[in-house]
């Protein structure tokens, strides 16, 4: 997945700052769909796959330089957790940021002032994130306990 380059080569580093993140445990829950990315699953959570997350990593930083205009990439999160990653995140990427509740109609409604018509939707957490998504086709959300 990577290309080819060494610099985005999974490297040991990378893996001891994504275990002290905890970016590789899920829910105590887990749907078909996701099975592909857990490691190990255990009574209190899923351990997800390391690897599979770091390539999902580089797909996802693809897709996002892909897009020309900085500002054409939003990011958003309602929940707690996820609203100073979107606020830093959208700080070094000159993207948008949505943190807090989300408006209906701000991607539909041109009339409103805070209209906004972006290339690229990032949500922390498509349950609570719903009423972004339910804009328009927008792309792929994944959580181990994610149901359609």
């Amino acid at each position: 997945m990577s290309g080819g380059l060494s610099c985005l080569t999974l490297m040991k580093e990378d893996v001891h700052k994504m275990l002290a993140a905890s970016s590789h445990l899920g829910t105590a829950n887990c749907t078909f769909q996701m099975e592909g990315y857990v490691f190990k699953k255990r009574t209190e959570s899923c351990i997800i796959d390391i690897k599979k997350t770091w390539e999902k990593l580089l797909l996802a930083a693809r897709v996002i330089a892909s897009i020309e205009n900085p500002s054409d990439v939003c990011v958003i999160s309602s929940r707690n957790f996820g609203q100073r990653a979107v606020l830093k995140f959208a700080s070094h990427t000159s993207s948008t940021a949505i943190a807090g509740r989300f408006t209906p109609g701000t991607f539909t409604n041109q009339i409103q002032a805070a209209f906004k018509e972006p290339r690229l939707l990032v949500v922390t957490d498509p349950r609570a994130d719903w009423a972004a998504d339910a804009g328009g086709d927008w792309g792929a959300d994944t959580n181990t306990d994610w149901t359609a």
